[in-house]
């Protein structure tokens, strides 16, 4: 008897066992290579495991309901019973095999994908797809790029069938792959983390006293901090592996770059592996979605060693905290990061070019913000001009011209500029299958992300619109359901927005002012939250919702926040806009007592001036 073991896969970094639910099979029978044989689950997901070959099932060796654990062996197969299983088992879509057969197996391989032989033929191609699906191509989709909009669209095309792979090159400090891009490994994730670690630092120090708790000697470890916000990465990227081989997506470890396209549609792509003797190999696919994200935009002629001047990775890991912190840009990257260096120790300095403070928001919300941060100790200075700045090791010197145009020179430990962000458009070979970014680096797309190439599509922060994770996340969707002849349909001023200071600001909709500006007429309610029974006892009575709708139909149009949870309460403001709600509607919906959700009402019935506890 010629034997291959079937192995429990490797679940994640942060999960290591799971319980067999139920064998499909039972000893004896004959399976056919990538049959599901069992499912496990884990306390994340539950998890398919195929037929490494085709054969006969000699021996199951966990029963049903056992605890198994990563690579453990949970059952057999004979491959000598191979002829009969094909004859007895109906017949089944051949998978691309390895040269050469392995001993053992781990269903599904989390390694870098092979070259692999054409995947075979799907169901006819829909409308809206690149190549036909007659066409030969090893994959029908290939995603360049792992974070928010690449994973979920490779794993949305996956749920819809289609044979796909993600192609990848991050590597973390110590040199190994990861999945998750820009927001898992040095943003949106790690991020919140120290925004949480660092409330907790402050909080502890100086917000429990009045609830009655006396906390003395407060000390700050933030090597353990770091540590935390590290762990938790290595928790959600793994994840996203995970969720890869649960769906069956294939991890390309490299480079993703044009190579060209074909007569019939079908796309060619290399990925390169990086680092001395990386080879390049080249995939085919039917249909590509680019979401290779973005990067920080740095200021010309000031070399970014995040050290001692810093972008907003640099910044996520200072190993102690600069007693002096200047900071450029005073937008949602440059708050938060500087909120968070301020509750840890530092004197944080904002420089803003703008002449407004967060001009783009409601004026009442960014007067608000204005106020409180100052009230917390962030100095930010507006409509300053920088000039020259020069570091050393020891510290940087930023020379400016205030407001009114007088010189001044801001002297500090540590900088982080923060002055936006550019896509990642360059090194993609664009020009290779007839592409080309517009001046600001930026692929231009119709309303459903198709490029003018058919087959070809692009997401996320590559594309027109917010460069927000949720978004890319949206497109990802959309673009996975367009490939399947769906008509699915993305409404952007929809798109929430958030900051993570504290308080938090969300908005969704349109500001009281580009409403008017557009000549609509409207009305608005405001409700504080100083007025909020579950606010107060919280302790965090700052801030107020505010809820703009049509003076004539009463649509929402617009709903604002900053309060405690803003990010969390604006989903309500998002999901009545979705549906076209009045104010009215909201303030008809019964809201559970108490709660910060009940702002959310009062606002509502403010809008017609007869909010209840006010």
């Amino acid at each position: 008897m010629a034997a291959i073991e079937v192995k429990v896969p490797q679940l994640s970094e942060s999960v290591s066992e799971a319980t067999l639910i139920q064998w499909k099979k039972k000893a004896g029978d004959a399976v056919v290579r990538d049959e599901i044989l069992v499912e496990l689950e884990t306390d994340k997901v539950t998890l398919e495991v195929p037929a490494p070959e085709s054969g006969v099932l000699a021996t199951i060796v966990q029963p049903d309901g056992a605890t198994v654990h990563a690579e453990e062996v949970i059952a057999t197969i004979d491959t000598e019973g191979k002829a009969t299983a094909a004859a007895a088992a109906p017949a089944a879509v051949p998978a691309a095999a390895p040269a050469a057969a392995p001993a053992s197996f781990s269903a599904p391989p989390p390694a870098a994908a092979t070259a692999t032989a054409p995947a075979p033929a799907s169901k006819a191609a829909p409308v809206g797809a690149g190549a036909d699906a007659s066409a030969a191509a090893d994959f029908d989709v290939i995603v360049i790029g792992s974070g928010p909009g690449g994973y979920i669209a490779a794993i949305r095309a996956a749920q819809l069938g289609k044979t796909v792979a993600c192609i990848e090159e991050w590597l973390d400090p110590a040199g190994k792959p990861r999945l998750g891009g820009t927001c898992l490994n040095v943003g949106c994730i790690p991020s919140k983390a120290l925004l949480a670690s660092s409330e907790n630092f402050e909080q502890a120090r100086h917000g429990l006293a009045e609830h009655g708790v006396q906390v003395k000697g407060v000390t700050l470890d933030l090597a353990v901090m770091i540590q935390r916000k590290a762990a938790i990465v290595d928790k959600f990227t793994g994840g996203v592996e995970f969720l890869f081989r649960k769906n069956k997506v294939t991890w390309i470890k490299g480079h993703g770059k044009f190579q060209g396209r074909a007569a019939n549609g079908v796309v060619t792509v290399e990925a390169s592996e990086g680092g001395k003797g990386g080879g390049v190999k080249s995939y085919t696919a039917r249909n590509v979605i680019i979401a290779t994200g973005s990067k920080a935009r740095h200021l010309p002629n000031v070399p970014v060693d995040n050290k001692i001047v810093s972008d907003n990775e640099g910044a996520l890991s200072f190993d102690s905290v600069p007693k002096r912190l200047a900071v450029i840009g005073a937008g949602v990257i440059g708050l938060e990061l500087g909120s968070v260096w301020r509750r840890l120790g530092a004197e944080v300095t904002i420089l803003e070019a703008l002449p407004t403070f967060l001009g783009t928001l409601d004026e009442a919300v960014a007067k608000e913000a204005g106020k409180l941060f100052k009230k917390q100790g962030l100095t930010i200075h507006l409509g300053v001009t920088i000039g020259d700045i020069k570091s050393t090791a020891k510290g940087v010197s930023i020379q400016y011209k205030d407001k009114d145009g007088a010189a001044q020179k801001l002297d500090a430990d540590r900088l982080i500029v923060s002055i936006g962000r550019v896509p990642n458009t360059d090194n993609l070979g664009l020009d290779a299958v007839g592409l080309a970014a517009d001046p600001r680096g930026f692929i231009p797309v119709d309303e459903h992300c198709k490029t003018s190439v058919p087959g070809i599509y692009a997401i996320g922060d590559v594309v027109r619109g917010p460069m927000l994770a949720h978004k890319a996340e949206d497109e990802g969707v959309m673009v996975a359901e367009v490939i399947d002849g769906q008509k699915p349909h993305i409404d952007y001023n929809c798109i929430p927005w958030v900051i993570y200071t504290e308080p938090e600001i969300a908005w969704v909709g349109k500001s009281e002012a580009q409403l008017k500006a557009e000549g609509r007429e409207v009305r608005s309610g405001q409700f504080p939250m100083m007025a909020n029974g579950r606010a107060m006892g919280l302790g965090r009575p700052d801030g107020f919702i505010k809820m703009i709708a049509d003076a004539k139909t009463d649509e929402i149009l617009g709903v604002h926040i900053i309060s405690a949870n803003a990010s969390d309460l604006i989903a309500e403001g998002v999901v009545a806009m979705e549906f076209k709600a009045a104010s009215e509607d909201l303030g008809m919906i019964s809201h559970p007592h108490p709660s910060l959700s009940e702002v959310m009402r009062e606002a509502a019935l403010a809008v017609q001036k007869r909010a209840l506890n006010m």
